[in-house]
Order: structure tokens, then sequence, then C-alpha cells
């Protein structure tokens, strides 16, 4: 009989299991391999391997055109989102640091995304609002500084078109999204924003993935 506490179900799963899985539906190419490496100086703070191949099944699924990302690092997710985007899609992603633009900017190009990919410098409270013109969006995938995840979401809902996925990685705030201060409470307040405009759920990955699909 099935457990119904999900709870459990960490026990049915170890390292061994995980790297099997992820090994068999989430191998990389040199491309993705390149853009998931990060070079010295640069955190370690992207999407897993199965957490992005997640989202470029959910971008592909939608048949997404145009998307947005906000936090770039140097292009994995950035790239997985691209290479599933319909033919004659576009990125736009946001990224506060020039150097991490940058190595980004070769990534993709190394990817084979190059020519549909924008990258816009600058922290993203400033530079989202200069792409309002270019929406309604598929797709908005967030992954940047944690305190400012209600504004991205904000914009994210404001600026989808009906049915648009809005994505938003560390949801669980790396343990402390029940915590009593300023950042918690914004996080809290970006689930509680997506929740009240779209069909939503926050996908226990290691550090949750919300999703929700714009009303």
């Amino acid at each position: 009989m099935a457990d119904n506490d999900s709870r459990a179900g960490a026990r049915y799963y170890n390292e061994a299991i995980l790297d099997y899985t992820q090994r068999v539906h989430a191998s990389h190419d040199a491309g993705l391999t390149r853009a998931f490496a990060t070079p010295d100086g640069v955190p370690a703070i992207q999407l897993g391997m199965s957490e992005g191949k997640l989202v470029h099944l959910l971008v592909k699924m939608i048949g997404a055109r145009k998307a947005v990302e906000v936090g770039t690092l140097v292009g994995y997710s950035g790239t997985q989102i691209a290479r599933a985007l319909a033919p004659g899609g576009h990125l736009w992603t946001c990224e506060f640091d020039p150097r991490h633009a940058e190595l980004a900017r070769a990534n993709f190009a190394a990817a084979g995304v190059g020519d549909r990919v924008t990258i816009v410098v600058g922290p993203g409270v400033e530079t989202l609002p200069t792409l309002n013109a270019h929406g309604p969006f598929d797709v908005v995938f967030i992954d940047a500084d944690k305190q400012n995840y209600e504004h991205y979401g904000a914009w994210a809902i404001a600026n989808l078109r009906p049915g648009g996925l809005v994505l938003g990685d560390n949801a669980f705030l790396f343990g402390q999204l029940c915590d009593d201060d300023a950042r918690a409470r914004a996080m809290r307040r970006f689930h509680e924003g997506v929740a009240a405009a779209c069909d939503s759920v926050c996908i226990p990955t290691p550090d949750g993935l919300v999703l929700g699909i714009k009303r």
C-alpha cells in the first residue's frame, strides 16, 4: 500500500539513486557542461542538473516563445531555457554582476543559443521594467537576490500572459522560509502573491521550486 505521507518520501532515495536518475534523465552535452561549471570567484549557486532539466521541460511543454530570467549567473539555467524555446523564441535574462554577464555571454555562444538571448545588466528591480514592452511573456524564471522575490514575482504576474509560467528557485530560502526576519517575510509574500494569481505548487526540490500558472 502506498504511503500517503509525502514527508516520508525522503527515505525512498539516496545519493546513488539521485546520481543514477540524473545521469539517465539530465545528462549534459558540452554546452551545458561548460555553463554548469563556475570559474574561480563565481559562487556555485546554479540550478542542479535535474532542476535545470525540469525547467527546460516546463518551458518546452507550453511552447514558450518569450521568456525572462532574473539571475543569469554564468548562463546554465538560461541555456536550459533558451534551448527549450519554440522556433523564433527569445530569452531576456537580467544579471547584476557585469563579470557574470560576460561569462554568460560566452557560454550562450558556445551552447549555440547566443542569437536568442539578450543579457540585461543591472539590478533586477531596475532592469525588469525596461522589458515591459516586449511582453506579455510566456515564462518568467526567478533565481536572484531573495529579498526582492516579492517584487520579481509581482512583475512576473503583471507581465505574463494568462497560462504563462512563473518559476521561483530557492523557495524554501535555504531552510529559513519560516523565520521571523525581513528576508523570510519577503519570500513568504512571494509565495502568497503567486498563489493568489496562479494555480500553483511548491515542488520539493532540494531548496524548493515554486511553479505557478497565471489564471
